[in-house]
């Protein structure tokens, strides 16, 4: 059983899972009311109340920064027992069949060629799993040259595990060429943070100098009506050179879900993901889509599992969260190797964007619904359903 550092842990408090109290969500004793319920500052998400476990510290992990928030909420879950009971370690391996990313993997593909660019918290690739990868890092926090993580919670490293880990647990795509922007940090109140002219300088660097075929947001933040938004601009420049850009839909579904998806992911050529838990059934915090535009942009557009997924966690340790957050890793990954298959798709333009956009929405098959999207992720017949020839540049 791998032990849990007491250095990781400082400061938490946990509570218990529902349905499994074996596993302990780290939660944040700083958050508003967190004796009853927590509440994200900036996607307005109160999840479900537990009972907190008598004599142990406990903390949830809050994130917001500004105008844009990680949209996850972090169970900071080690996978073995924090009651010092021995737990076989867990592993997310359903996640991965359930949408196809195995299926597609035993084809062949592991996004070998393709240049995915994750902007989150950073990474650490000092974790087992990782320490084989040649990241593609930029500090826009500091001045690390080496790959860090400098979130309150590990956010990024357990993203970029979801992609490319080898060890207990095998991400989607790791073939591919990874490029990690740290572009928030962890404050004073255990919340990730970080100012949203940052993140739009992270997007621009995936799209100038990473050369990314791919962004992955697993961020989002208030949608700013009248106002210039500058992640919005940067956002909207790598679609116009056509870098694909998948995004978390928000995590403020329920009875006071304002019936928007997250900036940037509200974008029309924005891949808009929500999150399922393990049978299919969408997670009560996916936040909803108006159900205002036109085929294949109604919000969100696909959803895939984001319940108490595992990966690569700090200190070497595997941890477990919960949110859209992860669900958009899962379809950058499917996306990844459907570019593998067909480099000819990366284009210069966004005609090719639409392009496989209309792909996922036929190979989704159903109407769309405001909370769960055409469907939810098919690795495999969205494959299948893209045609490698985009239209004719105008």
């Amino acid at each position: 059983m791998a032990a849990v550092r007491p250095s990781a842990l400082a400061g938490m408090e946990f509570l218990p899972e529902p349905g499994e109290p074996r596993i302990l969500t780290a939660v944040d004793p700083s958050a508003v009311q967190h004796e009853a319920e927590w509440r994200s500052d900036v996607m307005g998400w109160a999840p479900s109340v537990v009972t907190a476990v008598p004599h142990r510290k406990r903390r949830v992990a809050r994130s917001s920064f500004g105008l844009v928030g990680l949209l996850v909420m972090i169970g900071l879950i080690a996978s073995q027992g924090w009651f010092l009971v021995e737990i076989p370690l867990g592993d997310s391996e359903w996640a991965f069949e359930r949408t196809g990313l195995r299926e597609f993997s035993e084809e062949g593909y592991d996004g070998t060629g393709v240049r995915v660019c994750v902007v989150d918290t950073g990474i650490d690739t000092s974790h087992s799993a990782l320490d084989d990868q040649n990241v593609v890092f930029r500090d826009f926090i500091g001045r690390s040259t080496e790959p860090i993580d400098r979130g309150a919670t590990a956010h990024g490293t357990m993203m970029s595990g979801l992609l490319v880990s080898d060890g207990h647990q095998q991400g989607a795509v790791p073939g591919i060429t990874l490029g990690v922007a740290a572009a928030l940090s962890g404050d004073s109140d255990g919340e990730n943070t970080g100012d949203d002219a940052i993140v739009a300088e992270a997007i621009d660097w995936c799209r100038e100098e990473f050369d990314a075929d791919l962004v992955s947001l697993s961020l989002g933040g208030e949608r700013m009506e009248g106002q210039r938004d500058v992640v919005v601009s940067s956002v909207r420049r790598a679609l116009d050179a056509g870098v694909f850009v998948v995004a978390a839909a928000g995590n403020d579904g329920g009875a006071e879900d304002d019936g928007r998806v997250a900036s940037p992911a509200f974008l029309p050529r924005v891949i808009a993901v929500g999150a399922t838990n393990e049978t299919g059934v969408v997670w009560e915090n996916s936040s909803r889509g108006d159900g205002m535009g036109d085929a294949p942009n109604q919000k969100p557009e696909v959803t895939a599992p984001g319940v108490n997924v595992i990966s690569t966690g700090a200190n070497d340790d595997w941890f477990s969260s919960s949110g859209t957050s992860v669900s958009t890793v899962l379809v950058s990954g499917a996306l990844a190797m459907i570019l593998e298959a067909h480099p000819e798709l990366k284009v210069d333009d966004d005609r090719c964007i639409v392009h496989v956009k209309h792909a996922l929405r036929e190979a989704l098959g159903g109407p769309h619904d405001p909370q769960s999207g055409y469907g939810e992720l098919d690795a495999m017949a969205w494959f299948e359903a893209v045609n490698p020839t985009c239209p004719a540049a105008m």
